[in-house]
């Protein structure tokens, strides 16, 4: 049987729920007996608790869940993510950019998403969601094993993509129907740039856009919602992108 954590480890375990520990220590926290199976492929395990280590109680008191699942693990990030260096888009494939996204379920989502899709590199203003909160990581279920996330100056690294001759797509209210034809011109490399909640993308970032892309509400002069979740759309787009 393995040895029973330490008061000093179940404290520890529980202080990354702060980002600023989290930060300090290079590590993050997953949830459940899937998504740190998932997660052991691409990062490094630096503790796993399990029934065999620790009590019920104290597995509570360490989970960020409301019905802990028995299994916590914590890794070590990528030495990219963590540092937070700029990544060079080259045009090659399709990437999403998230310009301000700060609900950690919608993050979750999307990376899960882009997972499914085929989008390994996700790029992140300064204000978006920390892809290691523990509700972001339990919502991409494993997706952080394969998709890798950026936090960079967003307004820079898109001016570097547009000289290189990238298409920045972006969703707009006001842009072209992503179902018409030349909305699209090359589904297999770009930047798709998905805006926050409840202010979409930012005019600074706005103006950078070179296809901005609608997705039609049905039919077209019906009342409807005024916009759709930005997880939601996040897939609708790379569906279409994938078709």
């Amino acid at each position: 049987m393995a040895e029973h954590l330490s008061k000093n480890q179940i404290k520890w375990v529980r202080s990354l729920q702060q980002k600023k520990q989290r930060d300090a220590e290079g590590v993050f926290v997953a949830e459940g007996h899937k998504c740190v199976e998932e997660l052991r492929g691409a990062f490094e395990l630096v503790l796993m608790v399990t029934p065999d280590n620790a009590t019920e109680v104290e597995i509570a008191q360490m989970s960020n869940l409301r019905t802990p699942q028995g299994v916590i693990g914590v890794f070590k990030r990528r030495g990219d993510e963590a540092k937070g260096e700029r990544q060079k888009a080259r045009g090659e494939e399709l990437v999403v950019a998230l310009d301000g996204v700060q609900d950690p379920g919608n993050l979750g989502t999307i990376i899960r998403t882009c997972d499914w899709f085929g989008v390994h590199d996700i790029y992140c203003s300064m204000d978006t969601a920390d892809c290691y909160n523990p509700k972001v990581v339990q919502a991409t279920m494993g997706a952080l094993a394969r998709v890798r996330v950026h936090y960079i100056n967003l307004k820079e690294w898109l001016e570097e993509v547009q000289k290189a001759g990238v298409p920045v797509y972006g969703t707009l209210l006001e842009g072209e129907n992503m179902y018409e034809k030349g909305a699209i011109t090359d589904k297999s490399k770009g930047v798709i740039i998905m805006g926050n909640e409840g202010n979409g993308i930012s005019p600074e970032i706005r103006q950078l856009i070179t296809h901005p892309i609608r997705i039609p509400s049905y039919p077209a002069d019906a009342d409807t919602s005024e916009s759709l979740n930005v997880g939601i759309a996040t897939a609708i787009v790379l569906a279409e992108f994938r078709r």
